[in-house]
């Protein structure tokens, strides 16, 4: 069945995880639907309690993928492999954080254009995702970073998008994140030293996930790869690709 972008199955609540979700249930290509509990993303996994266990446990994740890069792998820690057994996969979408400009001017349009250069910087990343997606040992998987809204909400859209999910339908999901990212905020403004420090403060109005930054990123992908299966050609990958990841991740019709 058909499920809404605020479907409450599709939140997953953690204690100091604020942007763990769900992408099934959404539409996607010839009438199929997005299987739930196959594929997830989320935030920094590292900050997983263990008393949390049963909970992430029961959703029997098979493979954990970090985008994060190294130095704030090792600042916050890795997923905790040693309480639960899975397959950890760290693949930075980029290698530095980059550094925030004073004035970023309509913050809508400079996040998608950051998204454009974190997708050309991460095409190796985006490649061997697409390849684990491919195959069915990886489910169910899991992929994040730091706050769950930038390099994993990149990722969430061009998955989605080979699913055939519509641009308003993965704008929506992008959008999620901010609720997320207030949480987040404000647990963080506790805490000392949780995340890696930029040289630069993060302006505010990046914080926000806005529709209007994932409908630019995707119209300008699509104008310079037509999307979809167009999209993984241009990366590189076989055509075989496309189809499979549909096959673990669509079901119905």
């Amino acid at each position: 069945m058909v499920a809404s972008v605020n479907d409450p199955d599709r939140r997953i609540p953690f204690e100091q995880v604020f942007n763990f979700r769900d992408l099934g249930g959404y539409a996607g290509e010839d009438g199929r639907t997005v299987r739930w509990r196959r594929l997830f993303r989320a935030d920094g996994l590292n900050r997983l309690q263990p008393e949390e266990e049963e909970t992430f446990a029961a959703l029997g994740i098979a493979t954990v993928v970090d985008l994060r890069t190294i130095d704030e792998a090792e600042h916050g820690g890795r997923f905790p492999t040693h309480v639960w057994d899975v397959t950890y996969r760290h693949l930075p979408l980029f290698d530095v954080l980059p550094d925030w400009p004073e004035d970023i001017g309509d913050p809508a349009l400079y996040l998608a254009q950051r998204y454009l250069e974190m997708y050309a910087t991460g095409h190796d990343t985006i490649v061997t995702m697409f390849e684990l997606l491919a195959d069915e040992a990886s489910y169910p998987l899991v992929f994040h970073c730091a706050a769950g809204k930038d390099r994993t909400g990149i990722i969430a859209a061009l998955v989605l998008d080979v699913l055939g999910v519509a641009s308003d339908v993965i704008a929506g999901d992008y959008a999620l994140s901010h609720e997320a990212m207030e949480r987040l905020t404000l647990w963080a403004r506790e805490q000392q030293g949780v995340f890696m420090p930029s040289r630069r403060p993060v302006p505010s109005a990046a914080i926000a996930a806005r529709r209007e930054t994932m409908v630019e990123f995707l119209d300008v992908l699509r104008r310079r790869s037509g999307g979809g299966d167009g999209m993984l050609a241009s990366l590189g990958l076989d055509a075989s690709v496309g189809p499979l990841v549909r096959s673990q991740l669509l079901e119905g019709a």
